[in-house]
């Protein structure tokens, strides 16, 4: 199945609108009732805190909104409330005990760590990788529609040794494909952005050293022109004949852009829920217990047979314990939601479904909260 436009979101969020008013003063029901759009969540405790808070990383935000209408019909009348203020301001108000959770586009950093097991009371917190997002190699090309790149044709094409789209690198991947001698133009992310970062994570990965520009929040490959946020380059791209950008995938639908498919040395492979999940399943975890610390450099630069490597994680920042007892009842309700029902309809938002061996750990170390 393609994963799909982010429109039906509205629409979900406004069928659990009614759903909640329906409930009214009706007693929060204490576990598998409700039922969202993927099936009632199995084994959902819904009580503990009425209105959950989180804050954090934006690019999770459209999920996030499906996870509360999952929420809001599984446990009526309870709620989260989700400040989409970026991942540093979401790990700093997480650390400073003012949400419940945080949101982060990235796992805690050593700095973060201390500060993160003080607000938990003494005890750990988790990184819990709950929201994945597909990232689209996306262009503008008149009669072209049907394009491949590899790791090292992308490094090429987003430091600037690559210039025209005829480029022998780029022909060789598209036998037979009419690529015409029109100038690459590269649009990329004017802003600091964790897209930006996982993009250049996978260019150093997978671009067998054509890449040499690092890593990072800011676009280090010196070529091109910049536009802020994601809606910034999608736009731009869809107004300028032979551009290229990375971009979440809802944005690249949303503005009719083509999508390369990416060829990481077993053949082409399509952006879909399919080959994303596979690439889930590569990722390597290296958190410690249920600490789902993720390490994606081994999904960028590996070579799993239908897996799209080009994907970005983004975490919620749990306490494993140390939490009141209503809070942490509340949090395990709202991820174990977001986790089983709460999928089904992430496909509309531009996300990925977790595959079924991921969402297993996950839920284990959800159920483990304290």
């Amino acid at each position: 199945m393609k994963l799909k436009r982010h429109g039906a979101v509205l629409a979900l969020a406004a069928a659990g609108a009614m759903a909640l008013a329906a409930c009214g003063s009706n007693p929060t029901p204490s576990g598998g009732g409700g039922g969202g759009a993927g099936g009632a969540a199995p084994g959902v405790n819904c009580g503990g805190k009425q209105n959950l808070s989180a804050e954090g990383s934006s690019a999770q935000k459209n999920a996030v909104d499906v996870f509360i209408q999952a929420y809001q019909q599984q446990c009526g009348g309870k709620n989260l409330a989700y400040n989409p203020t970026g991942s540093g301001a979401g790990v700093k108000q997480f650390n400073a005990g003012l949400v419940d959770f945080g949101g982060s586009d990235s796992a805690l950093k050593d700095a973060e760590v201390a500060a993160a097991q003080q607000r938990c009371k003494g005890n750990p917190a988790w990184n819990l990788p709950l929201v994945f997002g597909p990232v689209a190699i996306a262009y503008k090309l008149d009669g072209v529609t049907g394009l491949t790149l590899n790791g090292e044709t992308a490094a090429k094409i987003f430091n600037g040794q690559i210039k025209t789209w005829n480029d022998p690198a780029i022909a060789a991947l598209n036998s037979g494909a009419q690529l015409p001698n029109t100038p690459i133009s590269v649009v990329f992310r004017s802003d600091e952005s964790g897209t930006t970062d996982n993009f250049q994570q996978y260019l150093q990965a997978a671009g067998k050293g054509a890449w040499t520009q690092g890593a990072g929040k800011k676009f280090n490959g010196g070529v091109g022109s910049g536009a802020n946020q994601s809606a910034g380059v999608a736009q731009s791209v869809s107004g300028a004949n032979g551009s290229i950008t990375y971009v979440e995938l809802s944005y690249a639908q949303d503005n009719k852009l083509s999508m390369a498919k990416l060829d990481s040395g077993s053949g082409p492979v399509e952006l879909n829920s399919a080959a994303v999940g596979k690439a889930i399943e590569t990722a390597k975890v290296t958190g410690q217990g249920n600490d789902l610390k993720l390490d994606l450099k081994s999904v960028y630069g590996g070579n799993t047979a239908g897996a799209y490597p080009l994907i970005l994680a983004t975490y919620e920042i749990v306490c494993s314990k140390g939490y009141d007892p209503d809070v942490a009842q509340a949090v395990k309700a709202f991820l174990t939601t977001a986790a089983t029902s709460g999928q089904a309809q992430l496909p509309d938002a531009g996300y990925a479904p977790l595959p079924e061996s991921f969402k297993a750990k996950l839920l284990t170390a959800i159920q483990a909260i304290a």
